[in-house]
């Protein structure tokens, strides 16, 4: 979930909320499900992580805090669990159309400043995350842990 207010303006009800849904909920989901990776001996954990995970942007400040500690814990659940088959790597989206990011596409300015900060000039589309998502589920992924994959247009090689 997304908070979107200048840092002074973040509540501690904000940060809670936020924290819960994107580390918490993640960290206890990820801990439950690699229990069963354990007994099974392999599995393959993909975390959604952000293009936030790596840059700072304005009015998002626990959202990035959020995200990078996704990418910070998708590492470190990497380095414990690797050794037991289980791959864990995440997926950093850049700014896809969704319900969550509905009020920056249909507000004319923050559609344009997306656009123009976006090389392939674009929003991208849910579906243009599933090739990532079905490689890291896979076989071919096998010696892939501890990576984040930025499905971002380009965005952060601008």
């Amino acid at each position: 979930i997304q908070c979107r207010k200048p840092i002074m303006e973040v509540t501690e009800e904000d940060c809670d909320g936020v924290n819960a849904v994107n580390l918490k909920g993640l960290y206890f989901c990820s801990q439950a499900v690699a229990r069963q990776m354990f007994k099974q001996g392999k599995g393959k954990i993909i975390n959604i992580a952000s293009l936030t995970s790596t840059i700072g942007i304005a009015n998002v400040s626990i959202y990035t805090a959020t995200k990078s500690g996704v990418l910070g814990l998708t590492r470190v659940m990497s380095r414990e669990w690797s050794a037991r088959g289980i791959n864990v790597n995440a997926i950093g989206p850049g700014y896809f159309r969704t319900e969550m990011t509905k009020r920056l596409y249909d507000d004319p300015a923050m559609n344009r400043w997306v656009i123009d900060r976006t090389p392939m000039g674009r929003w991208g589309e849910v579906a243009e995350l599933k090739g990532t998502a079905v490689f890291l589920a896979s076989d071919a992924s096998d010696f892939v842990t501890g990576q984040l994959i930025n499905v971002d247009g380009g965005w952060l090689s601008a």
